[in-house]
């Protein structure tokens, strides 16, 4: 691989970054630590990523389930998706050497992410009480898989492990525990450790102080079911109902049209808009249906009206569908496939899918910053560095002459 390789062409944004100034420093893996950090390269963050040995493992995560992820280069794409925006510089920290290179990156840094073991990073001298004696004022962002306490603590944990724990691999309805593919949970745990870390920053801005910040898969999982665990512990009700379509209204459902394609709709409360939507379908006659409306209006006897409109749908396209339904204010979707996202209008015109132009990919379209600002910019800026790719120019901003850098890289501390 060229460990000098150009970044991806972007074109230039004439507007800054909302955290332009802000530095952090990451030793990570994978993507839910990682991702996190990505997220503030995102904002305009300097972000150092730091690697040594054989580098981040999700370089080589080429396969998952049958899916073969590798880039051009033979890395794996998700270690793009992990690592965008940041420099890279190699640097063995378990030499003394290396040590005293981390604490110059970290003295000035705004943040410091990390989601190695509890023990292993008191092993690298990588834990909050090392570092803040280092730089009193730094953000210490922990990810984990269950948390910094109990019996788990020091455990490893990928995505599917924090579904388990939480519940989450049920919220499909199914009797049998489904995992939501592919890294759904990392990227939300990528999330909550970037909210983190800008809510440190902002207690940082207003009261000058640093302090030490924990997410993790367990937390975030539960984090996103808070309705789900507000209902079981409150009312002791299961809200992970059934995905069985006839147990659900056609007005909260999805249906199968003429192309094949589906179509899914949700509406609340039900009797507002039963009427317009057996209109709108020509199914009128419906409504003085005893059988299967009540005498509020609302629909009754799910199993005879999800066959009726099943019949319904399957004589209209879904675009002819989604046309009728726009008209008269009904609130539907497509239900997209994943690879015709990157084709809808809707996204498209909002940027939440943008082109560029990756060095040995070529022109693709990613995931825009799902966040608009009216005065400043924000949006991947460039692509992941390989292994050490601004090794020198990171040490030369430390303060370290050609000579050093020499003597380092004989003592293959750095490479």
């Amino acid at each position: 691989m060229d460990a000098r390789r150009n970044g991806a062409q972007w074109k230039p944004q004439q507007k800054s970054g909302p955290l332009d100034g802000v530095k952090v420093v990451e030793y990570g893996v994978f993507h839910a630590g990682p991702g996190g950090t990505a997220i503030l390269g995102d904002l305009g963050a300097d972000v150092i990523k730091i690697e040594a040995g054989i580098g981040d493992p999700e370089r080589y995560w080429t396969n998952v389930a049958g899916i073969d992820m590798s880039a051009p280069n033979g890395e794996s794409l998700m270690h793009e998706v992990s690592n965008r925006n940041k420099r890279g510089i190699y640097l063995d920290i378990s030499k003394p050497g290396g040590r005293e290179i981390l604490h110059r990156l970290v003295k000035d840094a705004d943040v410091f992410l990390t989601n190695l073991r509890k023990s292993t990073k008191k092993k690298l001298g990588i834990d909050y009480q090392t570092l803040s004696k280092v730089n009193p004022k730094v953000i210490h962002a922990n990810v984990s898989g269950y948390g910094p306490e109990g019996p788990m603590s020091d455990l490893g944990a990928f995505d599917p492990l924090g579904q388990a724990r939480s519940g989450m691999m049920f919220v499909t309805g199914n009797s049998e525990p489904r995992l939501m593919h592919l890294g759904v949970l990392d990227q939300a745990t990528a999330i909550a450790v970037s909210h983190a870390i800008l809510t440190a920053l902002f207690v940082k801005e207003r009261k000058g102080i640093g302090q030490e910040v924990h997410v993790s898969l367990y937390s975030t999982a539960l984090w996103l079911q808070h309705p789900n665990l507000m209902l079981s512990n409150a009312l002791s009700v299961n809200p992970c109902v059934t995905s069985a379509r006839t147990e659900h209204s056609p007005l909260r459902n999805a249906f199968c049209c003429k192309d094949g394609k589906w179509i899914l709709g949700t509406h609340h409360p039900e009797e507002k808009y039963w009427s317009v939507f057996c209109h709108a379908t020509g199914q009128a006659h419906l409504l003085s249906d005893s059988t299967v409306t009540d005498e509020k209006g609302k629909p009754i006897n799910y199993h005879k009206l999800i066959e009726i409109f099943d019949g319904v749908f399957a004589a209209k396209t879904r675009d002819e569908w989604m046309e009728i339904f726009q008209k008269n204010k009904l609130m539907f979707s497509s239900v997209l496939q994943i690879h015709e996202v990157e084709k809808d209008e809707q996204a498209i015109v909002n940027q939440y899918v943008v082109p560029c132009d990756y060095k040995g990919i070529g022109k693709i379209n990613i995931p825009g910053y799902p966040i608009h600002f009216s005065k400043c910019r924000a949006g991947t800026r460039h692509e992941a560095p390989a292994i050490g790719e601004h090794t020198d120019p990171i040490m030369k901003e430390l303060g370290y002459s050609d000579d050093d850098i020499e003597t380092f890289r004989k003592d293959e501390i750095i490479k």
